[in-house]
């Protein structure tokens, strides 16, 4: 991966995906971070889960191989359609992908175990929390497919940037230019920042640099 500088937030990425013709890759605004101030980066590893009404006799299986099979610095990417019908991740969930080594997991639908996935720190992006397990509920209909996850499309692999603001999916294709101008825009905007700081006006620092 194109190296993207650490400060680059999610509003400069969507400012460079604009710039590349990308208008739509941030996702629906009701996914927000379970804890203040979380990250992630990473590549996507998505799961697609659809409703049920009955049990199986093992009905955590596709879940535990999707999770025991995260790449190192991957982003699970959950797409429910947005149900409401249960949580789909949770405490052990997160100590397991922690294990694994990734980066975090967003979810179109809940999580739950809340306290206790903050206090690990795990980057965990949802619409909300809700305490049902998903068993009988809901089930996973695939893994490492395209998906859509908050109102956009994801394929395996594609950069997902999470932060405060929201989710950001960086297609493949446009991956390495929208790094570039992500990262320019950052570099600029903390010039721009010392200058108005220092005085300038809007106008002055806008006319020089074409950045707000």
């Amino acid at each position: 991966m194109h190296e993207l500088e650490e400060n680059v937030t999610t509003a400069q990425m969507c400012d460079a995906l604009d710039i590349l013709g990308l208008r739509s890759q941030a996702m629906d605004g009701v996914i927000t971070p379970l804890a203040a101030r979380s990250r992630a980066v990473g590549r996507a590893a998505t799961v697609q889960f659809a409703p049920v009404d009955h049990d199986v006799d093992e009905p955590y299986d596709a879940a535990i191989d999707f999770i025991d099979n995260l790449p190192a610095g991957a982003v699970a990417v959950i797409a429910s359609g947005g149900s409401t019908r249960s949580g789909f991740w949770g405490e052990l969930f997160s100590a397991a992908a922690i294990g694994r080594g990734a980066a975090g997991v967003v979810c179109d639908g809940y999580v739950r175990d809340s306290t206790k996935v903050r206090a690990m720190g795990f980057a965990v992006f949802a619409s909300g929390t809700r305490p049902l397990d998903f068993r009988a509920r809901m089930e996973i209909a695939g893994s490492n497919q395209p998906v859509v996850c908050g109102g956009v499309l994801v394929n395996p692999g594609d950069l997902i940037v999470a932060d405060d603001d929201g989710v950001v999916v960086v297609p493949a294709d446009v991956e390495v230019r929208a790094i570039e101008l992500a990262n320019d825009k950052a570099s600029t905007e903390t010039t721009v920042l010392d200058e108005l700081r220092n005085g300038a006006t809007l106008r002055s620092v806008w006319d020089r640099h074409r950045v707000l």
